[in-house]
C-alpha cells in the first residue's frame, strides 16, 4: 500500500494520515490474515523497482499510481477498479481518441481488459454460489442471549 504523503509522511512531518489512519488499518488488516504492507512512499516506490515484489498495489488516489503504471506498461496494461458493485476494467491506454476511425489501434491491451473483466466477474459469480449455502457456526451457549 502506497502512503499518502510525499514521503509516507515522514514519521508525521509531512502529514498525518499514514499515522493515523493507514497504519491502523494496515495493521488490522493484518489481523484479518491478510497479507499487506506498507506505507511506501509513492514518489520511490516505482523508481526503485519495488512493484516488482508485489501482485498488486493500491495507491492512495488516481494520478500516484496510473502514472508509473502507464509509464511501465503503456502497451499492455489493465486499469481494474476494486470495490465497485459492477466489474470495471479499461486498457491503460486509455480511449486513444486521437487515433480512433484511423485503423492504427493496437487490440491488444482492449482484449486484455476484457479477458480479465470476465475473470472477476466469473470469480465474483464463483464465490457467491460457493458461499450460498454455507454452513453457519452455532453459537455456544454462552452466546445465546438470554430470554426476559
Amino acid at each position: 500500500m502506497l502512503g499518502l504523503n510525499p514521503h509516507a509522511g515522514e514519521n508525521g512531518f509531512i502529514g498525518k494520515e499514514e499515522e493515523e489512519i493507514i497504519r491502523p488499518a494496515i495493521i488490522e488488516a493484518k489481523k484479518s490474515g491478510d497479507i499487506i504492507m506498507g506505507p511506501y512512499s509513492a514518489d520511490g516506490f516505482f523508481g526503485a523497482m519495488n512493484h516488482k515484489k508485489f501482485d498488486a498495489i493500491l495507491a492512495m488516489y488516481h494520478d500516484q499510481g496510473l502514472i508509473p503504471f502507464k509509464m511501465l506498461h503503456f502497451q499492455d496494461g489493465v486499469n481494474y477498479t476494486a470495490g465497485l458493485p459492477f466489474v470495471r476494467t479499461s486498457p491503460d491506454h486509455g480511449t486513444a481518441y486521437e487515433i480512433a476511425g484511423k485503423n492504427e489501434a493496437d487490440p491488444a491491451s482492449f482484449k486484455s481488459a476484457l479477458f480479465m473483466a470476465l475473470d472477476i466477474f466469473r470469480a465474483r459469480d464463483r464465490h457467491q454460489k460457493d458461499i450460498a449455502n454455507a454452513v453457519r457456526k452455532t453459537p455456544k451457549p454462552s452466546e445465546i442471549p438470554e430470554e426476559m
